[in-house]
Formats: C-alpha cells, sequence, structure tokens
C-alpha cells in the first residue's frame, strides 16, 4: 500500500488552486468537474508522492474544518534539499511565515500558512 492522495477542505476550487499553484508552485494534476457542480481537483508538489485532494466544503460540519485540519498543528510536512532556494521561493510569492526559520538538531525548519490558516513545516536536513 501507498498513500496516492488526501483530501484538504476549501472554501473555494478556485482560490484555493490559485494559492497552492502560485504561492506554493505546485502543479495542478486534475480539475474535473463533478455532478452538482463538485469538482475532482488535485494538486501536487510534484515530486511523485501524495497529491491533495482539494475538496469544496459543504454545509456546516465542512466548513469549520476549512483551517483546521489538525486543530491548529502542522498539517504537512514540506522536506527540501535546498532549505535556503525554497524559504526564499515561498516567501517572494507571499506565503505567510507563523515561524521564522530555527535550527535543530535535525535541520533547519521553518512554519507557514497556507490561505485558510493550515500549518505546514518546511524542513531542510541537517548537514
Amino acid at each position: 500500500m501507498h498513500v496516492t492522495h488526501f483530501t484538504l477542505t476549501v472554501r473555494d476550487y478556485d482560490e484555493a488552486i490559485a494559492f497552492y499553484t502560485r504561492v506554493l508552485g505546485w502543479q495542478l494534476v486534475e480539475d474535473s468537474p463533478r455532478e452538482g457542480g463538485k469538482r475532482w481537483v488535485r494538486v501536487s508538489p510534484g515530486d511523485g508522492g501524495p497529491s491533495v485532494l482539494l475538496a469544496r466544503a459543504v454545509g456546516e460540519r465542512q466548513l469549520a474544518s476549512v483551517g483546521s485540519q489538525t486543530g491548529g498543528r502542522v498539517f504537512i510536512f514540506l522536506h527540501t534539499d535546498d532549505f535556503g532556494r525554497d524559504y526564499a521561493a515561498l516567501k517572494s510569492r507571499g506565503a505567510v511565515f507563523v515561524r521564522e526559520p530555527q535550527t535543530h538538531e535535525y535541520g533547519t525548519v521553518a512554519v507557514f500558512q497556507d490561505l485558510y490558516g493550515n500549518l505546514f513545516d518546511l524542513i531542510g536536513p541537517a548537514r
């Protein structure tokens, strides 16, 4: 078994696509219409790993989950082989960092949020 994709609830398909492709620089893997105005929208950092299914929230319960996929914990951990390059690229494209880079025994890490407030770790390995 392996993970192919996982769901992230969003308020709006197009605003989420814009954030993930323009700010994060990810690829739009699929955007297919479904019944009832729904869409099957997947984005990926392009590393061959799982993609993120952007699912428009419907109803009170799903809307409450937007921006709080993990109850305030880091949601996605992104490892990079060049922390400085990727940190600078994200900042230049408008990513909002809520914790600036810190060096730990495992590497350098900074925390940023998506357009809804979900947290991401950007991690560069220790040298």
